[in-house]
């Protein structure tokens, strides 16, 4: 075969794909030269990666058009709810969609209308790989020597990229994490490879948290309970109707404000990860659009390594699955002794397709009578999670008035967690995760909707009315790192 032949369907997939991504993408993008020649290099590594299973130009071109057609479709779904482009690390939630497809605004499998699509481009490809010819050597030894050298090439060019020559290319191209920028200059494909370069390269030095910020006399607690409210934030801010809880917050809590977090509209575990550590985001270089991939639970600055180092029974409860975000592995290296999952809330009441937030903060407060000494405790909560459906609430199918309905539980959950700590020494943090991925509250180009936090502080005398001061979600972790362990100092301290 003339060395021509397979650089023509190249050239289709290289155009095709530039074609597609910059019809698909809200931003124009970039024509200088080495960016283009970049973007371009992304594109034939994605045909020569499908190219190594069949060895057929024209089926690798194909490939990586769809490739970058779904990519586009899905980036583009990305940016209006989330207000983000796709990222290397969402590569990683692939295999929790087929398990959690509601979560994804998708179907399952084994629904027709995915099932069908699904078989028919199966078909299409086992008739394309018997119609194309291969190009591959006539002679089998020669056959052998190439189905090996391609996939051996192509690792041995990722396992560069990790030297400090790579490296060094790889920091003067993307210094530091700039989503939109990179996709812009160097498209999808290009920037999801070298973001995962990037974080796979990045010194694994553990970065610590700044102690800016502290509760004067909360290390001698009996409990500690921290709550992470699903796509919380007061309903008022939305026009909602004003909840009893926010009342008794701005009279009652030590301090709450609004919170600044992450992302918008999803990646829980990006607040769940700063709160936990501490740790602001830009700590944590290319490794902060999923930490718990990257860090893995492995976190000193945890406060629940810091709770049990300081007597604490450190206990979680989350009513979902085990396996989402691989949180059972995950936090048991964070340092919960203890996890209170989904198996055990088999009898609790839906609200919606999830546990009721009501039924959380009652198991929170079981938990708590229940421990013989000093309790930490970390809740996440799920009544609030999307995706906001037609058929998720009896007679209530627009997406803020289910909000809405679902939101009014969460505040009576407040309401009884506050109630059933009041006669503790105990401190109680309740904070929204994120802002909901609501039509009513797209994502800002200013950045992510702050949501709503409060502290409480039990059992204690008098002390100073509440006031409201506006934190950072990483801010709040270092506040709460002296409820759980002594010495630890900052705002005030």
């Amino acid at each position: 075969m003339s060395l021509v032949t397979p650089l023509v369907p190249l050239a289709v997939a290289l155009v095709g794909a530039f074609a597609i991504e910059a019809a698909a993408s809200p931003q124009r993008p970039s024509l200088r030269a080495g960016d283009l020649a970049i973007r371009a290099a992304g594109y034939a590594l994605i045909a020569l990666f499908w190219f190594q299973f069949s060895w057929r130009p024209w089926l690798a071109a194909a490939s990586c058009l769809l490739t970058l057609a779904i990519l586009s479709v899905v980036d583009r779904l990305k940016r209006r709810v989330i207000g983000e482009p796709v990222v290397f690390s969402d590569l990683a939630l692939l295999a929790q969609v087929p398990r959690h497809p509601q979560l994804y605004y998708t179907l399952p499998l084994s629904d027709p209308r995915m099932a069908g699509p699904l078989l028919l481009g199966l078909a299409a490809i086992v008739a394309w790989y018997v119609l194309e010819p291969t190009a591959l050597p006539e002679t089998a030894g020669a056959s052998i020597l190439a189905i090996l050298a391609l996939p051996a090439a192509l690792t041995a060019l990722a396992f560069s990229a990790l030297t400090p020559w790579g490296q060094g290319g790889l920091r003067r191209l993307s210094p530091r994490p700039d989503l939109t920028r990179d996709v812009a200059r160097f498209g999808l494909v290009a920037t999801m490879m070298g973001y995962a370069l990037r974080r796979l390269g990045e010194d694994a030095a553990e970065p610590r948290p700044d102690a800016t910020t502290s509760l004067e006399d909360a290390a001698d607690d009996e409990v500690v309970v921290v709550v992470q409210l699903e796509s919380f934030l007061d309903p008022a801010r939305l026009g909602g109707p004003d909840l009893p809880a926010m009342a008794r917050i701005r009279a009652e809590a030590a301090q709450y404000g609004r919170l600044a977090v992450p992302a918008h509209g999803a990646y829980t575990m990006r607040s769940e990860h700063a709160v936990l550590t501490g740790l602001d985001p830009d700590a944590l270089g290319f490794g902060r659009y999923d930490p718990y991939l990257a860090r893995k639970g492995e976190e000193p600055t945890s406060l629940a390594r810091l709770a049990r180092a300081a007597g604490f029974a450190t206990v979680f409860v989350h009513p979902f699955h085990r396996d989402f975000f691989d949180r059972a592995r995950v936090f048991g290296r964070l340092g919960f002794d203890r996890l209170v999952m989904e198996e055990d809330f088999s009898d609790a009441l839906r609200v919606g397709p999830y546990v009721g937030d009501v039924a959380v903060a009652e198991r929170i407060l079981a938990e708590v009578a229940s421990g013989a000494g000093r309790t930490f405790l970390f809740s996440v909560t799920m009544e609030n999670h999307g995706p906001w459906k037609p058929g998720r609430l009896a007679g209530i199918d627009a997406p803020l008035a289910q909000y809405l309905h679902h939101v009014a539980n969460t505040g009576a959950a407040i309401e009884r967690l506050i109630d059933g700590l009041a006669g503790r020494r105990a401190t109680l943090c309740v904070f929204g995760d994120h802002a909901p991925s609501l039509p009513d509250l797209p994502p800002q180009a200013s950045g992510p909707a702050a949501t709503d936090y409060a502290l409480f502080r039990f059992g204690r005398d008098g002390g100073t009315a509440p006031g409201r001061v506006d934190l950072t979600a990483a801010q709040l972790g270092c506040v709460l790192r002296a409820a759980v362990s002594p010495n630890r100092t900052g705002l005030g301290g």
